[in-house]
């Protein structure tokens, strides 16, 4: 080995890495910060919520874009408002009287559409004052009104969605749009059952909602919004949208309603049916009073309108205060066909015969004897039919809740025996044979001997006799035997013909009892009977619907002008002379309670066994007044009779109906001579094929 042998050059890959990187132009170099023990024990918390932020920030972009995804799917959707505003499945009923002013409503009253821009300005401010003041600086919904409202709701022991719901006006449209589904009768049962879900309060349903609002706030303007708003919004007694609530309780279009009819027509969307004013006019009138606050401290009115609000509430119409005809709307609603009336889908409206004051003579004359002639806390009840000669009802109350809607009606649904009232059928047939009411007939002790029942004898009221009697004083006084007697002697197969002529459609008794009323009818049928004796002896229907149309067709489709008179029953000679017999019932019988000074009136009373039933129908020259009496649950009542407290009804009804008019002569023909003889109880032979008589002969012996 040399010693002079020259050290070996470096590789050249050993240089390159024993080269030092140049540092970056005035970097400074960062000595590797080294973890101490606090800082390994708190890295897995720092790594979980670096990761977690990582998650929740990417989830948040995810989560806005669908937002906004569905947001504009939404807003895509969604029609033009024209077909926003009336949402409707049912239509509704419109129901006039007689002179063509509007007094009742059925179905869902919708008054035509009006704009945000065209309503009252006072009713514009009122609802943003009441329902949500941020409107106008929010895109659909409010997270400072929604928090107000859970924590409300909370302090107050409730769910944090139950109550105060902190929806805007935007939240609150979507919502009675149902989110934009319609509603589909495969789905439902009923519109109730699809509002209801509509009204569903869940987290996920409010964040539907909330993404459908703001879909509206892409899709309309606020105004538009609005408008949909004022026009879909439930207030009470069937109407829907500001327009028909005008309507429905001022009379007037919600265009010109001032500071304190908007203030009570906003007040109505926290409650519609608790504020209506038709229902409660002081809580109406407090709760606009708290509106007509907001719309003063926002700005909306000034202090001296806020002052003049309060002092002068808004006072109903005279149509919604008097709120009459219930018990008619209900039964008219019934002489058209379903599906015009209470299933209607269309806008209909229907002229009737109702007056309105007549109706208001029969409901204030039947409250007023009430309210002095029965003790308190009575539950007895009582029906009042008015009706022209033709049978055109002028007025129908159907029980002592005269407000009542949709009720049991008295009038038309209860059958009663009808006692000593169906009497003057018996005497229309023997007249139509040529009896005269000066004829005479034995009141004397009667028996007949009933097939398989026995012998049956008839009392009279009294329980005296008084030998031979005129048919006029048998009438006037109610006497059971004469009755009896008559209906045999003419045949009570052809007095049930007559009766069932003159529109009497229940079953008639087969046996004598007949004559006696144990029969069953409604205080209508009888009305209508009544009013054939005062048109001469021609039967009537008796009838409410004039004519049925669209609303705003001038063309009816339906029309029932003149169809109320019906077939000739008995000749006119036999009506005038029985309405001359009728006329002493009122004179020196058993209705003297029903005479009113200086007008002729016929009627007659009618008394049930045990006093279970009371009637009084009579009439003048124009109108057939009908009054019932008695408990719903067939009880007997105490001291009541047909000549009593129902006279007093009829006499406080004809009156107010009479009021400033000249009396008019009824048309009645007084008697001629009587035909020789008397007509005798003897030799009356019981009925070999009456079968089931008992039973009538046990339910009622007619009394006055």
């Amino acid at each position: 080995m040399s010693k002079n042998r020259k050290t070996s050059r470096p590789l050249v890959a050993e240089r390159r890495a024993a080269k030092p990187k140049p540092a970056r132009r005035g970097a400074t170099p960062r000595p590797r910060k080294k973890r101490g023990l606090v800082g390994w024990l708190l890295f897995p918390f720092t790594w979980t919520l670096r990761l977690i932020w990582r998650l929740t920030m990417r989830l948040g972009v995810v989560t806005a874009i669908g937002i906004a995804i569905a947001v504009l799917y939404f807003a895509a959707q969604m029609p033009p408002i024209e077909d926003m505003v009336d949402g409707r499945t049912r239509g509704s009923v419109t129901l006039l009287d007689r002179n063509g002013d509007v007094f009742a409503w059925r179905g869902d009253q919708y008054g035509g559409m009006v704009t945000a821009e065209e309503v009252s300005p006072y009713l514009h401010d009122a609802v943003v004052a009441t329902e949500d003041r941020r409107f106008y600086r929010h895109f659909g919904i409010s997270p400072r009104g929604v928090a107000s409202a859970v924590r409300i709701n909370l302090r107050e022991g409730r769910g944090p969605l139950s109550g105060n719901g902190g929806s805007t006006i935007t939240q609150q449209t979507a919502k009675l749009l149902c989110l934009g589904v319609p509603f589909d009768p495969d789905t439902w049962d009923s519109e109730r059952a699809y509002e209801a879900d509509c009204r569903r309060t869940t987290i996920w349903r409010k964040v539907k909602e909330a993404i459908y609002a703001m879909g509206m706030e892409v899709r309309y303007s606020k105004e538009e919004i609005l408008s949909i708003y004022i026009n879909r919004a439930y207030l009470g007694e069937g109407a829907r949208g500001f327009e028909a609530a005008a309507q429905r309780y001022f009379g007037k279009s919600a265009r010109s309603v001032d500071p304190a009819e908007a203030a009570m027509l906003a007040g109505l969307l926290k409650a519609p049916s608790s504020y209506a004013p038709t229902n409660n006019m002081g809580r109406a009138v407090d709760r606009a009073a708290v509106v007509v606050g907001l719309m003063e401290d926002q700005g909306y009115i000034t202090s001296a309108q806020a002052d003049e609000a309060r002092a002068n509430p808004a006072q109903l119409s005279q149509a919604a205060q008097a709120r009459a005809g219930g018990y008619f709307a209900d039964w008219v609603m019934g002489q058209g066909p379903d599906f015009f009336t209470r299933n209607t889908t269309e806008d209909v409206v229907i002229r009737t015969t109702l007056d309105q004051d007549i109706q208001t003579a029969a409901e204030t004359a039947l409250l007023s004897v009430f309210d002095t002639k029965l003790s308190e806390g009575s539950k007895v009840e009582a029906a009042v039919v008015v009706m022209s000669a033709d049978g055109a009802v002028r007025a129908m109350v159907g029980g002592r809740d005269v407000r009542a809607q949709s009720a049991f009606n008295r009038a038309t649904q209860a059958r009663r025996q009808t006692g000593s009232a169906f009497k003057p059928f018996i005497y229309a047939t023997a007249l139509d044979l040529g009896f005269s009411p000066n004829d005479l007939i034995d009141d004397v002790p009667l028996t007949i001997t009933i097939p398989g029942s026995g012998p049956w004898q008839p009392e009279n009221y009294d329980r005296q006799f008084k030998g031979p009697v005129t048919l006029s004083q048998a009438l006037y006084e109610s006497r059971n035997i004469p009755a009896v007697v008559l209906s045999e002697e003419v045949g009570r197969e052809l007095v049930s013909q007559v009766a069932e002529g003159f529109g009497i459609d229940s079953e008639l008794a087969a046996g004598p009892a007949l004559a006696l009323g144990v029969s069953e009818s409604t205080l209508i049928e009888m009305s209508g009977a009544y009013a054939g004796i005062l048109n001469g002896g021609s039967a009537v229907e008796p009838y409410g619907l004039l004519d049925l149309r669209l609303q705003g067709d001038d063309a009816p489709l339906m029309d029932n002008v003149g169809t109320g008179m019906q077939e000739r029953v008995i000749q006119e000679r036999a009506a005038r002379q029985l309405t001359y017999m009728m006329n002493q019932v009122v004179v020196r019988g058993t209705g003297t309670r029903a005479q009113i000074d200086g007008w002729e009136l016929a009627g007659k009373s009618g008394t049930t066994n045990s006093q279970r039933d009371a009637w009084f129908i009579g009439f003048n020259a124009d109108y057939v007044v009908g009054v019932w009496m008695g408990f719903d649950d067939n009880s007997p009542m105490r001291g009541v009779t047909g000549g009593g407290i129902p006279a007093d009804i009829f006499r406080d009804t004809m009156r107010r109906v009479v009021a400033g008019q000249q009396p008019k002569p009824l048309p009645m023909d007084i008697p001629g001579p009587a035909r020789n003889g008397t007509l005798s109880n003897s030799g009356i032979a019981a009925d070999s094929q009456i079968l089931n008589v008992l039973d009538n002969i046990l339910g009622g012996l007619g009394g006055n």
